[in-house]
């Protein structure tokens, strides 16, 4: 594992760091912030961040304010990139933003030429924790992960899927029935095939109508003023699913809030507060 570059923020260390990853063939990067208390000795909680279409590690890195409450309360915050990148990945033919190159869904792609690099659920699910614990002093029986719109997706799919890995779980506007809107349509088509009954394993509802429960609670912030909600996030689709199976779902609608980092920056706190009551 390679430093990239490392900084002080709130008394502990924001680093970058890159390694070459068996999951995907590719070198990948990601984010660690250290909080001070890493210093004193022990293992720490740690929370997993998934972002969203377009992005790498760094937007949340640069734009998601975590770094204070995280320092506050002792916890360890990580930001993976969304997909494998560099010389012979795979990329959307006509380049479009939502499929290939920073938008890997976080499944384990079957179809070619995708299914070579883009196993992103392989290494957030497996290899990530198993760096983390090698490389700095996280608690692997305490992990919970959170994302952002794909990343919203990707943390509610790992989390239904492996309530025993990640004991808690959060989401901002998370894409949450990719089986019923355009960009799962496009994504996993692209990525898994024609069979719509193998995408219903990365759909947060359909994996709660087959029975997957998550370790506990879940809190869901979304803005009512984000224009994807209707056509690809709908909400109202995951709130019917949790009613139905009985899990305890916390939906927030916060009016006049967008889709961009200015929303999620605002109640990134409550989310750190909600994972480390629970971790």
């Amino acid at each position: 594992m390679e430093t990239v570059s490392t900084a002080k923020a709130h008394g502990g260390t924001l680093g970058v760091y890159k390694h070459d990853s068996a999951s995907t063939g590719t070198g990948m990067t990601f984010s660690v912030f250290l909080p001070p208390q890493a210093e004193v000795g022990g293992k720490l909680p740690v929370l997993v961040y998934l972002s969203g279409l377009t992005c790498t590690h760094a937007n949340v890195t640069d734009k998601g304010e975590y770094r204070k409450v995280c320092a506050e309360l002792g916890i360890v915050f990580v930001a993976p990139d969304t997909s494998p990148r560099g010389e012979g990945v795979a990329d959307d033919p006509a380049g479009a933003y939502d499929f290939g190159l920073g938008a890997g869904f976080y499944v384990n792609a079957t179809q070619e030429p995708f299914a070579r690099h883009y196993r992103m659920w392989d290494y957030i699910a497996d290899e990530l924790p198993a760096l983390l614990a090698a490389n700095f002093p996280v608690d692997l029986g305490r992990i919970g992960i959170l994302g952002h719109s794909m990343g919203g997706h990707g943390a509610l799919t790992l989390g239904l899927t492996y309530p025993d890995r990640f004991k808690s779980l959060s989401a901002f506007a998370p894409i949450v029935a990719p089986g019923q809107v355009p960009w799962g349509h496009k994504a996993l088509g692209g990525y898994l095939g024609d069979d719509r009954a193998a995408w219903r394993a990365h759909d947060a509802v359909a994996l709660i109508e087959d029975g997957k429960r998550p370790a506990g609670a879940v809190l869901v912030d979304q803005g009512d003023a984000d224009s994807f909600l209707i056509e690809q996030l709908r909400p109202e689709l995951l709130v019917a699913a949790c009613e139905a199976a009985g899990v305890d779902l916390t939906m927030r609608l916060q009016p006049g809030y967008d889709h961009s980092y200015n929303f999620i920056s605002t109640f990134m706190e409550d989310h750190v507060r909600w994972h480390a009551a629970r971790l």
